[in-house]
């Protein structure tokens, strides 16, 4: 019990922090829960309820950054908190089956958004079409707020590399630098799981294991703090293979081990 108990939280630290600065916390937990003989809609959900206290903490950790970006937030956050609603009362109703199989395409269309990210960007700026986050026309504040509500029901369905599809479309959209994209997605990931969580407490209660909330909430809070002090000094360039790295690693276990 005692190993099982110290491994939980190590996962919820590590999780906690490659969160904030990358995201697909969810690959390390899910699978640690799994190992132990939790049931996956036990360990789904009583995970998404630990982590939040690591999204909080990466909110916290990435203030600075999300300074000036208010009016980004008041579009994108209801639009990242309906899908969470929506997911994850498709996690009570659908089998897991329905949304796994696209998970790894998913996560390879979000790792190539990360990639292309900064030749969009610097593609659209030779236009005189950068899209600064406080100046968005209206078509693109719809298509961004649209696919920010779909990864909003991914994310509340499951949620692995959630975080990664986020940077990816918000770079592909935005003209944001990776530091801000970065602060935004922790944002609207803490967002989503916070709303998920509300709904399985209100209406999956049998299925939550506080003892395993716990151990992954005070793990992923602090792994959240660290995180942030790692991920805010990371250069753009150095992030970006970071995400790539830990993405195709994600990528790599969903195809070849689940």
């Amino acid at each position: 019990m005692v190993l099982e108990w110290a491994a939980v939280l190590a996962a919820g630290f590590w999780a906690g922090m490659i969160n904030v600065v990358v995201g697909s916390g969810t690959l390390v937990t899910f699978p640690v829960l799994l190992l132990f003989g939790y049931p996956p809609l036990v360990a789904n959900i009583s995970n998404n309820i630990g982590l939040v206290g690591g999204n909080l903490s990466g909110v916290f950790g990435y203030r600075r950054e999300l300074a000036g970006k208010r009016s980004l937030a008041r579009v994108l956050l209801p639009a990242a908190t309906l899908g969470g609603v929506t997911g994850s009362v498709l996690l009570l109703v659908l089998p897991p089956e329905a949304f796994r199989a696209v998970v790894p395409v998913l996560i390879l269309l979000g790792l190539v958004m990360v990639v292309a990210g900064p030749a969009v960007q610097r593609r659209a700026a030779r236009r005189g079409g950068g899209v600064a986050a406080d100046g968005m026309s209206g078509r693109r504040t719809a298509a961004v707020a649209a696919g920010v509500f779909v990864l909003g029901v991914y994310g509340g369905y499951f949620g692995a590399a959630q975080g990664i599809l986020l940077v990816g479309l918000l770079g592909l959209l935005t003209a944001e630098s990776l530091q801000s994209l970065n602060a935004v997605k922790n944002l609207l990931v803490t967002g989503v799981n916070a709303i998920a969580a509300a709904v399985f407490l209100l209406v999956a209660w049998e299925y939550v294991d506080w003892g395993v909330v716990a151990l992954v909430a005070v793990g992923a809070t602090l792994g959240g703090l660290v995180g942030a002090r790692v991920g805010r000094r990371l250069p753009p360039t150095l992030l970006r293979t970071v995400i790539v790295v830990v993405g195709g690693a994600a990528l790599v276990n969903l195809v070849f081990f689940s």
